[in-house]
């Protein structure tokens, strides 16, 4: 097995693999999978703010055979995109997100509960880690009700357009959903009143297309979805197995300052990946032309040159929210701050709901390289 890349599901203890990494080889290069491996916080944080590096091209040439619905929403993605493609699928993304409206996240919450919740019972990532997130955001922007039960049953698979190896069958889920999700999302942003003023702002800036304009849009906030899916199902997820160790936290306070050293100590996302678009140096290693790299965002939060006693978990370490797992620089996660928000206020909900919650099973992970997300997490739970 490789201890570079690996699937979360193999390894019980990731940490300790990276911590000897980053006493022994914090810029590594992988001989056998042909990958410079990063470690340390401070080379990370040169690269993700590097101009040397870019985004990898996912499915060049189309060679996935994804429709255009679906290669529409892939072309346009923030996370995906460099250079002034970046710049302006960014700032749509942002104004979408400044256009969040306030939620109530306790009455979805107990509609999720009361769905599923069987015998004091209920598997916390299926019915609330997978459904939450994606729930507020369409709330925030009103979405009806059957187009939030068709994106919230759709998302998980569609959300396999960000792999950049895909199957058959995940293909075919894709270009099943594309048309309509797109669909669905231009029909409704269209209707709501600051969508106008987001066109007209962008075609003056940039000098786009109105249906260019469009196109970003939707792709963006369907992108903003798939990252409400994965990333914030696994910050519920494993915020959630840390609070149930340290019952000791019982104020909405300390749970916020928990969810955030969870972002540090057990973050949902491990790695990040880019391509050199030069040589250039990174410490005394030089990284050349074209060289895949890997930037193990998880083993930076272990830095010990950076972070006191890194190994301890601690929620009142004062550098906590310095954390790489959102990134930094230009492609940093914009959804850093609603997930850090929505996850407080789940948690919170649930322990002021139940007085007790127990975990009853061994936690198993998604075979995942770049995410460590928990499949399910059956808790029980009583007043």
């Amino acid at each position: 097995m490789s201890y570079t890349l690996f699937l979360q599901s193999e390894i019980a203890d990731p940490y300790s693999i990276y911590k000897l990494a980053l006493d022994k080889n914090p810029v590594y290069w992988d001989e056998t999978n042909k990958i410079w491996v990063i470690y340390s916080y401070k080379y990370c944080v040169e690269i993700l703010k590097s101009s040397w590096a870019e985004i990898p091209l996912i499915n060049p040439e189309n060679e996935q055979n994804l429709n255009e619905a679906a290669l529409e929403i892939l072309n346009n993605l923030t996370r995906l995109s460099n250079g002034i493609q970046h710049e302006i699928s960014k700032e749509i993304a942002m104004m979408l997100f400044s256009n969040l409206q306030i939620t109530d996240h306790k009455r979805l919450l107990k509609e999720l509960f009361q769905n599923d919740l069987v015998e004091n019972k209920i598997d916390w990532v299926n019915s609330i880690g997978k459904k939450l997130p994606v729930l507020v955001l369409l709330k925030s922007f009103v979405f009806e009700e059957d187009d939030c039960d068709f994106i919230i049953e759709k998302i998980e698979s569609f959300s396999k357009i960000m792999l950049p190896k895909k199957t058959e069958e995940q293909v075919e889920l894709i270009n099943k959903t594309s048309e309509k999700l797109f669909s669905i999302v231009e029909k409704h942003l269209s209707s709501l009143p600051f969508y106008e003023s987001l066109i007209i702002k962008i075609s003056n800036k940039y000098n786009l297309s109105t249906d260019k304009i469009i196109s970003i849009a939707v792709s963006n906030f369907i992108g903003l979805c798939i990252q409400s899916f994965d990333a914030g199902r696994g910050l519920l997820s494993n915020s959630l197995l840390q609070l149930i160790q340290n019952k000791n936290i019982l104020d909405k306070t300390e749970i916020e300052k928990l969810v955030l050293e969870t972002v540090r100590f057990d973050p949902p996302i491990h790695n990040t990946r880019r391509i050199a678009t030069q040589d250039f140096y990174i410490g005394e290693s030089q990284i050349k032309k074209n060289d895949p790299i890997l930037i193990v965002l998880a083993a930076a939060n272990y830095d010990p040159e950076k972070f006191k006693n890194p190994s301890a978990f601690d929620i009142l370490r004062s550098n906590n929210n310095e954390n790489l797992t959102f990134g930094t620089g230009g492609h940093m996660c914009l959804a850093k701050y609603f997930s850090i928000h929505l996850a407080t206020e789940a948690l919170w909900f649930l322990f002021n709901e139940y007085k007790t919650i127990t975990l009853l099973e061994n936690i198993q992970y998604e075979p995942m390289m770049n995410a460590r997300l928990p499949k399910k997490i059956w808790i029980s739970i009583h007043n």
